[in-house]
Protein backbone atom coordinates (compact mmCIF):
# COMPACT_ATOMS: atom_id res chain seq x y z
CA UNK A 1 0.00 0.00 0.00
CA UNK A 2 3.06 2.60 1.22
CA UNK A 3 4.61 1.55 -2.29
CA UNK A 4 1.51 2.51 -4.16
CA UNK A 5 1.22 5.58 -2.90
CA UNK A 6 5.03 6.44 -3.06
CA UNK A 7 4.94 5.50 -6.88
CA UNK A 8 2.05 7.43 -7.45
CA UNK A 9 3.18 10.52 -5.93
CA UNK A 10 4.66 13.30 -9.31
CA UNK A 11 7.97 14.63 -8.99
CA UNK A 12 11.44 13.44 -7.84
CA UNK A 13 11.82 11.53 -4.38
CA UNK A 14 12.43 15.01 -2.22
CA UNK A 15 8.79 16.27 -4.29
CA UNK A 16 7.29 13.11 -3.00
CA UNK A 17 8.96 13.54 0.44
CA UNK A 18 7.56 17.14 0.56
CA UNK A 19 3.93 15.90 -0.50
CA UNK A 20 3.91 12.99 1.67
CA UNK A 21 5.08 15.01 4.95
CA UNK A 22 2.23 17.95 4.05
CA UNK A 23 -0.33 14.86 3.51
CA UNK A 24 0.96 13.27 7.58
CA UNK A 25 0.52 17.02 8.73
CA UNK A 26 -3.28 17.53 6.72
CA UNK A 27 -4.24 14.01 8.45
CA UNK A 28 -2.92 14.41 11.87
CA UNK A 29 -4.28 18.19 12.09
CA UNK A 30 -8.03 17.00 11.04
CA UNK A 31 -7.51 14.14 13.56
CA UNK A 32 -6.57 16.62 16.29
CA UNK A 33 -9.28 19.84 15.11
CA UNK A 34 -12.08 17.23 13.77
CA UNK A 35 -12.44 13.90 15.11
CA UNK A 36 -10.84 13.77 18.54
CA UNK A 37 -13.28 16.17 20.05
CA UNK A 38 -16.24 14.19 17.94
CA UNK A 39 -14.73 11.07 19.99
CA UNK A 40 -14.30 12.62 22.90
CA UNK A 41 -18.24 12.86 23.95
CA UNK A 42 -18.55 9.48 23.26
CA UNK A 43 -15.46 8.16 25.46
CA UNK A 44 -15.78 8.55 29.71
CA UNK A 45 -12.89 8.22 31.54
CA UNK A 46 -13.02 5.36 34.29
CA UNK A 47 -12.13 6.54 38.05
CA UNK A 48 -9.30 5.21 38.78
CA UNK A 49 -8.70 5.14 42.83
CA UNK A 50 -5.59 4.87 44.30
CA UNK A 51 -5.12 3.95 47.56
CA UNK A 52 -2.40 5.45 49.99
CA UNK A 53 -0.01 2.74 51.77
Amino acid sequence: MYGALWRGLPGPWWVRLLILLLLVAAVTAALVIFVFPYVDQFVTPQDVTVEQP
